[in-house]
């Protein structure tokens, strides 16, 4: 067929499927990379990366302003240069995703197409004017910020992560439609520096988390920033710089000078022209694969967030590895084994889980015993005049393993990774117990959680 190119592996999608593009090359495997936008996918140029070099210095100005606590007096009057952060955060970001296009440049191996790629057939992919092939194809194609369908809101200029993380105007006030990680990662980044912040929550902020988690995380942050409970957007205006949202629930209408919505996200699949293939996806767009990555297409495999099995970085990485060691290196038909899958949410205060909640635990009638300790219960809490936050440990009352564990408070996203470990290698209460704890240390805090729980 005129056009028509010829390789070992294609990959569709350049965030995740960084994991098999190099190392397939590294093997002699002639491997086309389709990416319409940045390289580095979300993480790097829209997601975690960004957001959390954004997050850092709103959490040293978090410090800043409750210096106060510890006796330490600084000027009153707080600044941030908020066009300068964020031009630096935007150009480390643009450097690095522009070192990737470098380097596979310098890859003979590796041919890389900055443009959309569409399905012509179950194995044929159309990029520009050039039609690919080839015995492995991966898609990778992310997803996108959901956008709910609010009356005159597409017809306002609002961001979404994407924007948040390149504006460079501080608003004076905004106004965040969304009550998950995003919404209140962000959120928080904006009201450090000093953005009046409002947040619409329909039900409760951070809802998929543990119950008592998401309720300590709501007593922090609703002190910190106005979260209007019940508040459902039906409406919003845009006028001279100004939106206004009206909701069921409020009694007045909300405006701002800048409007974030943080709803959540969609798969990309629907650019793909999937159509065309007998690729299956399910009821929300996600691409349905099997325990081994494999799409209902013999030869084309999925990985992602354009499946939906979990949403982090971490996970794409870990499916990425999995699919190039199984499909090139071990050429076996062993299926992903995950092992538990943590996540943790830099707000202020911060979220970190992993394994079950409390709710899935009642839900499936197990018999479980609960290990709860404060942050102030402990020398370390002292120290940091903590008066929020704690660990929470859940334990199967026969067999004595951890089935979840969840933090809210300092340093979550590192002191969870304690009980991540231990999961992973199907540790015990007795294991939590029978190590020694640095003193005084933050992971004391889990220390006293599992004495807590031996005695319930």
């Amino acid at each position: 067929m005129k056009n028509m190119k010829q390789y070992d592996v294609i990959v569709i999608g350049a965030g995740g499927g960084t994991k098999i593009i190099s190392p397939a090359a590294r093997l002699g495997l002639k491997v086309a990379c389709v990416e319409k936008e940045k390289l580095g996918g979300t993480c790097l140029n829209r997601g975690c990366i960004p957001s959390k070099m954004l997050i850092h210095p709103a959490d040293v100005a978090v410090h800043i302003q409750e210096a106060h606590k510890f006796d330490i007096h600084n000027d009153p009057k707080f600044s941030v240069d908020f066009k300068k952060l964020v031009t630096r955060i935007s150009n480390e970001i643009d450097k690095d995703s522009a070192g990737i296009v470098d380097a596979y440049a310098k890859n003979p191996n590796i041919d890389f197409y900055h443009q959309e790629a569409r399905f012509v057939s179950n194995k044929v992919v159309r990029v520009g004017d050039r039609e690919l092939t080839a015995d492995k194809i991966f898609i990778a194609v992310g997803a996108r910020p959901q956008i709910p369908e609010i009356e005159g809101l597409n017809d306002a200029p609002y961001m979404t992560s994407t924007e948040a993380l390149r504006n460079t105007k501080l608003p004076e006030k905004m106004i965040v439609i969304g009550a998950s990680y995003i919404a209140v990662e962000l959120g928080h980044a904006y009201g450090a520096f000093g953005t009046d912040v409002h947040f619409l929550v329909r039900s409760r902020l951070l809802r998929k988390e543990d119950r008592e988690i998401s309720d300590e995380f709501a007593r922090i942050f609703s002190k910190r920033y106005n979260v209007h409970q019940g508040a459902i957007p039906k409406k919003v205006e845009y006028k001279d710089g100004e939106f206004t949202v009206h909701c069921d629930g409020l009694d007045t209408a909300i405006s701002a000078d800048a409007l974030l919505v943080a709803t959540g996200v969609v798969p990309n699949n629907d650019t793909l022209d999937l159509q065309n293939t007998d690729i299956a996806v399910d009821e929300k767009g996600f691409v349905k694969v099997n325990d081994r990555l494999e799409t209902t297409v013999n030869g084309v495999f999925a990985l992602g967030d354009c499946v939906g099995n979990y949403f982090f970085r971490h996970t794409v990485n870990f499916e990425g590895e999995y699919l190039f060691n199984r499909i090139f290196m071990t050429k076996s038909a062993e299926p992903i084994k995950y092992p538990p899958v943590p996540h943790a949410i830099f707000s202020h205060p911060q979220v970190a889980g992993v394994g079950k909640t409390e709710e899935e635990l009642k839900a499936e009638g197990v018999d479980y015993v609960v290990g709860l300790n404060k942050y102030e219960n402990s020398a370390m809490g002292m120290a940091l005049l903590s008066d929020s936050g704690f660990v929470k440990i859940l334990i199967d009352r026969k067999t004595r393993k951890i089935l979840g564990a969840h933090i809210v408070g300092d340093e979550a996203s590192d002191m969870i990774h304690m009980l991540i470990a231990f999961m992973t290698k199907n540790g015990t209460l007795d294991d939590l117990l029978n190590m020694i704890y640095i003193h005084p240390a933050l992971p004391e805090i889990v220390r006293n959680a599992a004495r807590r729980t031996d005695n319930a």
